[in-house]
C-alpha cells in the first residue's frame, strides 16, 4: 500500500523566531558564567577547607602538647606536695579542706578531707603564747591562711618550728649564760662592798662591851647589807633563768588593779602623781603572772627615780590587734640617746645604789613572754616604756 508522501514543508522543523534564539543564547551565556564562578568557588572553598584542616590539626596538636605539660606539672606538683615538710591544706569557698598533703595529715589525722576547717583547728590546735603559732599535742606549729581564688578559697600551711623554738630558746639560754661569764667580775665587785660592810658590822658585834642600843644598831646594818646581797644573787639568778616558770592566765585589769594597790602608796609617799589608765578591753594574758608584775614595778621604780616632787607618772593599757601594749611615762629628767641604748644592759645603771639587773630582768620577762620592751626618751622631756605582749582578741 502506498503512503501519500511529505511535503517538504511538513517534514522540517518548525521555525525559531529570532527573539527566542537570542533569550536562548543569553540564558546559556548566564549558565555558562555561572558554572564558572561556582567552580571557581568550589575550588577556593576546597582550598580554605584545606587550610582551616591545617591549621586544626596545628591547634589540636599544640592543646595535646599543652595537655601533655600540663599532665606534667599536675604530676610534679603532687610529688612536691607530698614531699614537703610542711603541711598543706586546701579549703574551699565554705572552708571545707579539698585537699591535703601527707605533712598536714600526719598533724592533723587522716580523712580530714571534707571536714570543716573551724572544727579541725578547735579540735586539733591549741593556741600559744605567741601569735600564729599553735600547739598541736608536742608539736608547735607556725600557721599561715592565703587566700587562693575569688570564689573564697584558701590555702592554710602548716610549718612546723618546734625543732626552731628548741634551738631558739637554746640559743637565748646560750646568750645569757655568755653574758654570765661577761659579768662576773662586775659581780664579784657589788658583791664585795656589801660583803665587807656586812662583815665589818658583824665583827663589832664581837665586842661584848658594846651597849645595846649600839649593837642592835649595827645588827641591823648588818642585816640590811646581808638582804642587800640577797637582792643581788636573786637578780642574778632571775636574769640567768630567764625562764617563765608556770602558766596561767588572768585578766589585764587584774594585772593594773595589783600594780596600782602595790605601786600607789610608794608615789603618794614622794608627793607624785600616779594615774592607771586601762584600755585593755577586757583581754586576757597568758603567762607567769608574778614575773610580769615584778618586770613592771621595775619599770614603775625606775620612773620613780626619774622624777622629782610634784611629777607624775602614767602606766596606760592599749591594744594593737593581737597585741597588749603597757607603758609606763613619766615627765622626770629623762635620758640621752647613748644611756637610753645601754639601759638595758647587765649591770649599767645610773644610780649609786642600783644593781643594774632590773631592767635587764624586765625584758628578759617580756621576751620569754613573747613580747619585749622599747624606750624612747629624751633630756628633760621624761621617758616612756612600753612592755608589748601577745593578746589575743577577746
Amino acid at each position: 500500500m502506498n503512503l501519500p508522501a511529505v511535503s517538504a514543508a511538513q517534514s522540517s522543523s518548525p521555525a525559531v523566531a529570532p527573539g527566542e534564539a537570542e533569550h536562548l543564547a543569553e540564558a546559556f551565556r548566564i549558565f555558562s558564567q555561572a558554572s564558572e564562578e561556582l567552580a571557581a568557588a568550589y575550588s577556593e572553598l576546597q582550598g580554605q577547607v584545606a587550610q582551616l584542616t591545617g591549621e586544626l590539626a596545628a591547634a589540636n596538636g599544640a592543646l595535646r602538647q599543652q595537655y601533655t605539660e600540663k599532665a606534667a606539672l599536675t604530676e610534679r606538683l603532687t610529688l612536691l606536695l607530698d614531699a614537703l615538710p610542711a603541711g598543706v591544706v586546701v579549703l574551699d569557698g565554705a572552708g571545707c579542706v579539698l585537699q591535703a598533703n601527707p605533712a598536714a595529715s600526719r598533724v592533723l589525722g587522716e580523712g580530714i578531707v571534707g571536714a570543716g576547717w573551724t572544727a579541725i583547728e578547735a579540735d586539733t590546735l591549741e593556741t600559744s603564747e605567741t601569735p600564729g603559732e599553735y600547739l598541736a599535742g608536742a608539736r608547735r606549729l607556725a600557721v599561715a591562711v592565703t587566700p587562693l581564688d575569688s570564689a573564697g578559697g584558701r590555702i592554710v600551711l602548716l610549718h612546723d618550728v618546734t625543732e626552731a623554738q628548741h634551738l631558739k630558746t637554746q640559743a637565748e639560754r646560750n646568750q645569757r649564760l655568755a653574758a654570765m661569764g661577761e659579768m662576773a667580775a662586775q659581780l664579784a665587785h657589788q658583791l664585795r662592798t656589801p660583803l665587807a660592810a656586812a662583815l665589818l658590822y658583824a665583827g663589832n658585834l664581837e665586842n661584848m662591851e658594846l651597849p645595846a642600843a649600839s649593837r642592835a644598831s649595827i645588827a641591823q646594818k648588818t642585816v640590811a647589807r646581808l638582804k642587800h646581797l640577797e637582792h643581788l644573787i636573786q637578780d642574778m639568778l632571775m636574769f640567768a633563768r630567764g625562764e617563765v616558770l608556770g602558766r596561767e592566765t588572768f585578766g589585764v585589769a587584774e594585772l593594773l588593779s595589783e600594780l596600782a594597790q602595790t605601786f600607789e602608796p610608794l608615789a603618794k609617799s614622794r608627793g607624785i602623781a600616779f594615774q592607771v589608765t586601762d584600755g585593755g578591753a577586757g583581754g586576757a594574758l597568758t603567762g607567769h603572772r608574778k614575773s610580769l608584775v615584778g618586770a613592771l614595778t621595775n619599770l614603775l621604780e625606775n620612773a620613780l627615780q626619774a622624777v622629782e616632787g610634784g611629777g607624775r607618772i602614767d602606766l596606760d593599757a592599749r591594744r594593737d590587734g593581737s597585741l597588749l601594749l603597757l607603758s609606763v611615762r613619766d615627765n622626770g629628767r629623762g635620758m640621752n640617746a647613748e644611756t637610753a641604748s645601754r639601759l638595758f644592759d647587765p649591770f649599767f645603771t645610773t644610780r649609786a645604789e642600783g644593781t643594774g639587773l632590773g631592767l635587764s630582768i624586765a625584758r628578759g620577762v617580756a621576751r620569754a613572754h613573747g613580747g619585749g620592751i622599747e624606750v624612747v626618751s629624751s633630756p628633760g622631756a621624761g621617758a616612756e616604756f612600753t612592755l608589748t605582749l601577745p593578746c589575743p582578741n577577746p
